[in-house]
């Protein structure tokens, strides 16, 4: 198994659309009837560069790759946790109804993840995308009554303007500054769409500073190979003292400039970018009938000129 190999599958898996890494592995068998020279070809190339209708039948083509190298796909691990991470991966805790986010912001090592909200901890499969092992968690910060406000206060904000939210608060590491997160996914695979927003802040209370991006990747892949990617760096006002209401306040009014701005450059697209690379007609404003090409004096009938 070379450092190649294991190179080539990390990189297709970073830079993955939204919902096009597979979900699951658990029903793949090592029958297929693949030859190996298609294996590169279906392997992760499809969700990086060409349409992907439905990202659940790719478990298929992963398996199929790594058939003659069972260990390449472990070795790839890295890469996935770093895929998740980024992407801050909502998933289902068992036996739950809401859904929590993976992030480097939230890890506690080991593929072990903590939650606020629910107070637990859960072990996630990378590759999978699966949480199991829950347990109890306890918030340690001094920051814990803060975290619950802008909780509260960014539950009414998500919910007000996003399509299945997942968002929450965390202390980094040195419990000085606050991860405000939250990520909204659509997928749309029957009308060849996926997209994705993310937004991230970082929120120090001492120094009353807030900056933040905001992410968003959007593929559109009819008949075609579409992808937006997008991001914006954000330096956000506080008032001294800033309560967590004012706080997500300066989120809300940030993220809702930034959809307009967007917006704008969509009208901008479509009436000039994207009409730049339709065909245009020929001088004579008609189409050119392709099957009596061979009848066309050229200069003349397709360039609208006088015959000699």
């Amino acid at each position: 198994m070379s450092k190649e190999n294991v190179a080539a599958v990390s990189a297709f898996v970073e830079g993955a659309p939204p919902g096009e890494v597979c979900p699951s592995l658990e029903s793949i068998t090592p029958e297929s009837d693949l030859l190996p020279a298609r294996r590169c070809d279906i392997w992760y190339g499809p969700a990086i560069h060409e349409p992907l209708a439905a990202y659940t039948n790719k478990s298929t083509d992963i398996k199929a790759l790594t058939l003659e190298q069972p260990r390449l796909l472990n070795s790839a691990t890295p890469a996935f946790e770093k895929y998740n991470e980024e992407q801050l991966t909502a998933v289902k805790l068992p036996g739950g109804s809401q859904t929590v986010l993976v992030s480097s912001h939230n890890s506690l090592g080991g593929d072990r993840y903590y939650d606020v909200e629910s107070q637990s901890s859960f072990a996630f499969d990378h590759i999978a995308q699966k949480a199991s092992s829950v347990q109890s968690h306890t918030l340690e910060s001094k920051h814990k009554d803060l975290i619950k406000s802008l909780l509260k206060a960014l539950a009414t904000h998500a919910s007000e303007h996003y399509n299945n939210p997942t968002f929450s608060v965390f202390p980094t590491s040195d419990d000085n500054t606050l991860a405000i997160l939250l990520v909204a996914n659509k997928y749309s695979p029957s009308n060849f769409w996926n997209g994705r927003w993310r937004s991230t802040y970082l929120l120090n209370p001492t120094a009353n500073s807030l900056t933040g991006t905001i992410k968003v990747d959007v593929h559109y892949y009819e008949d075609g190979n579409v992808r937006l990617t997008t991001t914006k760096p954000l330096s956000l006002p506080l008032s001294p003292s800033a309560s967590a209401s004012e706080i997500i306040r300066q989120i809300a009014i940030a993220e809702k400039k930034y959809q307009e701005e967007l917006n704008r450059g969509f009208a901008v697209l479509s009436e000039g970018a994207f009409k730049g690379l339709r065909r245009q007609l020929p001088i004579t404003r008609q189409k050119v009938e392709w099957d009596k090409v061979g009848s066309y004096r050229l200069g003349q009938e397709i360039g609208g000129g006088r015959q000699r």
